[in-house]
């Protein structure tokens, strides 16, 4: 496996290791921003229980909300792949942005023209201050894997993903993507 240093638009994989951690036991997170002051990203593989139209009641659209990580959780975010549409987003990497006009949006969901492949919304982020995501990395608490999947990302809501990263990366990490959540109950 070839290591690879964190950068916008990576994958950040939980190592077995941070078990017990949670929010971000069995995370695969998207980077979507990483610099010297720190770095943000969005938890892919956590759905929350609840739709869109639990948070923004105006709306009634039953697109999946995911628990985007401990920070903010009092907040919407959201990705997507159609910066054409939706005004002041950010590019992140191949093909996938962050934010943008939310009004732009709100209309696009009251004309049904959002498909869930096209836009994820997380209800807070993961946070990095300066230097800690590289104290954390060199702790072994994550693995940066590249995005194969650019961004057909955004439509993959696959609970399993971390499994299936485990079973990707191969020799160990083969033993953990069938290890029980909590190895403590095996």
């Amino acid at each position: 496996m070839t290591i690879l240093n964190p950068a916008k638009g990576l994958l950040l994989v939980a190592e077995p290791s941070i078990i017990g951690d949670v929010s971000f036991n069995r995370s695969v997170v998207l980077l979507a921003e990483y610099n010297e002051t720190g770095s943000v990203g969005f938890i892919l593989n956590k759905p929350l229980p609840y739709k869109l139209k639990d948070y923004v009641p105006e709306i009634n659209s039953n697109l999946p909300v995911y628990n985007g990580g401990p920070v903010e959780q009092d907040n919407l975010y959201f990705i997507h792949c159609i910066p054409h549409i939706i005004p002041n987003s950010i590019e992140i990497s191949n093909g996938i942005y962050w934010g943008g006009d939310f009004n732009a949006i709100l209309d696009l969901l009251k004309e049904n023209k959002l498909k869930k492949n096209q836009i994820r919304f997380f209800l807070g982020y993961s946070g990095w201050e300066s230097n800690q995501l590289e104290r954390e990395l060199e702790i072994n608490s994550w693995v940066v894997a590249p995005n194969n999947y650019n961004d057909t990302i955004i439509g993959k809501t696959d609970v399993n993903f971390w499994k299936e990263k485990m079973m990707e990366f191969g020799g160990d990490y083969l033993l953990w993507s069938n290890a029980p959540e909590n190895p403590a109950l095996n």
